[in-house]
Order: structure tokens, then C-alpha cells, then sequence
């Protein structure tokens, strides 16, 4: 078997896995082997019926389709609980949060400012002095 023969038989082995996931969790409890079930699915093919109890139902299909795709309910709903939220929220506290929000920001700012400006100052003096003055009692 050449070695793109053998990498279609594994794509094909894991498209089938795919379709039977009840397979991965008895692989996962340890009660088959992944050898064991490829030897199965080469001897036998997909089509047999020992694969039957495996096989991912219709409905199963579907709830994993819903699960992965999001709806336009799913949109719409997401967007009603926004919009429910906005109306629950207080004007007046926002604005109050932005506020004290601002302040800090300025007062950040403006520290900031006072080190780089006195940072630079420094730096031309040469001298190597900390920038905290700290006295002793």
C-alpha cells in the first residue's frame, strides 16, 4: 500500500469514526482499542451491521447542527436580552460610574505626567537621585 493510499484509508477510517462518536466512547472507557476497531471497520466494512449500535441518530444530527451553527433565533434572542438590559440600567448611576471613571483616568494622567516630566529633569542634571524623597523622623 503506498503512502497515499494508506492516508485516504485513515481519512476515510476518521469520517467513519465521525459518523459512529458512540465508537469514541468506548474507546474512551477502554472497552475497545482503536487497533481493534480499524481491523473491524477494514474486515468488515461501514455498511455492516456490528456498527449499527454506533451510528449517530437523526435527531442526534440535528441537535448537533443547532449546537453548532447559531440560529437567527439564537441572533435575535441575544439582541432582546441586550436591549432588556440597556432598559434596566440607571441613567443617572452611568453617568455617575463614567464620571468617577473620567476622574480617575485624569488623576492617572496627571500623575504620570508629574513622573515623566520630573524623570526628564532629572535625567538632564545627571545626578542619579531615586524619585521619592524619603525623610527620616
Amino acid at each position: 500500500m503506498t503512502n497515499k493510499q494508506k492516508q485516504t484509508s485513515i481519512d476515510e477510517f476518521k469520517q467513519f469514526v465521525r459518523r459512529h462518536p458512540k465508537l469514541i466512547q468506548e474507546v474512551q472507557t477502554q472497552e475497545k482499542s482503536w487497533q481493534s476497531v480499524y481491523e473491524n471497520w477494514v474486515m468488515f466494512g461501514e455498511e455492516d451491521e456490528m456498527w449499527s449500535p454506533y451510528r449517530q441518530t437523526q435527531s442526534e444530527d440535528v441537535k448537533e447542527e443547532k449546537a453548532s451553527k447559531p440560529s437567527e433565533s439564537g441572533k435575535a434572542d441575544f439582541m432582546s436580552k441586550m436591549v432588556s438590559a440597556v432598559k434596566k440600567m440607571d441613567a443617572d448611576q452611568m453617568n455617575e460610574q463614567i464620571n468617577k471613571m473620567s476622574q480617575s483616568i485624569s488623576s492617572l494622567q496627571s500623575l504620570l505626567g508629574q513622573f515623566s516630566s520630573n524623570g526628564s529633569k532629572k535625567g538632564s542634571s545627571g545626578g542619579s537621585q531615586h524619585p521619592f524623597s524619603f525623610r527620616k523622623d
